[in-house]
């Protein structure tokens, strides 16, 4: 892998608060707009991780660590809406392995406080917790190394960048040219929570479970996917528990033959690979980084894809399902379900069905919808956000283009 095809790393401070589409605007775009110009390449596809400090994490013990999931997703969802608006404006194809000048960007949580101070014999190494949401010192030991580093030009961006940049000390040689300030927005932090006002902390489950065609990968699959991972109870490194699991079910290519301009559907085999590739970016942790160009161990049948991250402690499982129900019928020991505002009323009926077989009914969790309207500077820039995140609308323009069917 040459350095170019490295991704690149976008260091943002906490978000506003309290969090809204236009505080987040102001806090994010011209941070993001920046990083996104400088990191796409006339000559082929880049990759961006957009790395947002924010501590979220909940609890003394690092293993029992908790979290309010709603007030997580939501600030994706924020982030993965502005990427989208971004794209769309200076035509910047969004999805994975999209072609010359495009970006595929990634979202990540680091829980760090930025008032933490580490001592100066203080050895980063890579501590993961029950959640896929790891400390600044994880991040620093398990990602890298990087293209450029993007770092916010601002007072916090400043703070981040240092603690970050100093936990990553070794891990790659930087050049002065790889580190580009960018311009910072504004930040406003107004709520004063009491200590009884914390949103509620959201349990985690040992199998979670979710479903779609995931054609182009696009923010609005990743948003569904890093939700769903959130709520994976991850076990404890040498702790004797099976490992938890990731079950996503992945239409089959057969109910995909009336789509439109179907004949650019990617193969059930190429959309599954791309999950488990995404996924890897949020689960897995070596203290190699990926500067030796590895990717996830994909154990491969037909309609049946596994891969285990973080030594054996996560299980990510992609089946061909060829009906609206998948393995939420099928599989007794599911407990969530993830759903986008568009599925809603499948949760339900998973549920019925369920239920008439006597099993327990799954908790079921909505995914915020990436919107354009709150924060798009013209009405008229909807139409086009939308063109660009949706699979259909990205299947046309790879036939106006002429490309090759999948």
């Amino acid at each position: 892998m040459g350095e170019n095809d490295y991704p690149s790393l976008l260091l943002l401070p906490s978000p506003p608060d309290p969090l809204t589409r236009d505080s987040l605007n102001a806090a994010y775009r011209p941070s993001i707009q920046s990083a996104l110009l400088k990191a796409r390449r006339p000559t082929g596809a880049a990759r961006l991780v957009v790395a947002i400090v924010y501590p979220v994490l909940r609890g003394q013990f690092l293993h029992s660590k908790t979290f309010s999931w709603s007030e997580v997703q939501n600030l994706i969802a924020g982030v993965y809406s502005l990427i989208s608006i971004l794209c769309a404006q200076f035509s910047i194809d969004t999805e994975m392995d999209g072609g010359p000048g495009s970006v595929d960007s990634t979202v990540i949580l680091i829980d760090d406080d930025r008032n933490k101070r580490y001592p100066d014999d203080f050895r980063p190494a890579i501590e993961p917790n029950n959640t896929v949401i790891v400390d600044m010192a994880t991040f620093a030991s398990a990602y890298f190394p990087w293209n450029f580093i993007f770092t916010v030009r601002s007072e916090l961006g400043y703070q981040v960048s240092q603690t970050y940049l100093k936990l990553a000390e070794g891990r790659q040689n930087l050049l002065q040219s790889q580190l580009v300030p960018v311009e910072g927005g504004l930040t406003m932090n107004v709520a004063k929570r009491e200590p009884g006002g914390l949103p509620a902390q959201t349990p985690t489950y040992p199998t979670v479970c979710l479903g779609g065609t995931f054609d182009y990968l696009h923010p609005g699959h990743k948003l569904l996917l890093t939700a769903g991972a959130l709520l994976l109870q991850v076990p404890r490194r040498g702790d004797p528990s099976p490992p938890c699991r990731y079950i996503i079910g992945i239409t089959g290519d057969e109910m995909l033959k009336n789509k439109k301009f179907a004949d650019y559907v990617q193969s059930w085999e190429q959309r599954a690979r791309n999950v488990i590739l995404f996924l890897s970016q949020l689960l897995e942790l070596s203290p190699r980084g990926w500067k030796d160009g590895t990717s996830a161990q994909i154990e491969e049948k037909d309609g049946d894809f596994q891969a285990t991250f973080r030594d054996g402690t996560i299980q990510v499982h992609c089946v061909r399902i060829q009906d609206a129900f998948g393995p939420t019928i099928t599989i007794e020991e599911i407990q969530a379900l993830v759903v986008s505002g568009e599925t809603r009323s499948g949760g339900q009926a998973v549920n019925e069905k369920r239920l008439e077989k006597g099993w327990h009914a799954l908790d079921v969790f909505e995914v915020d919808v990436l919107d354009a309207e709150e924060v798009s500077d013209e009405p008229t820039r909807t139409e086009n956000y939308a063109a660009k995140i949706s699979s259909t609308a990205i299947r046309q323009q790879r036939a106006s283009r002429g490309g090759n069917t999948i």
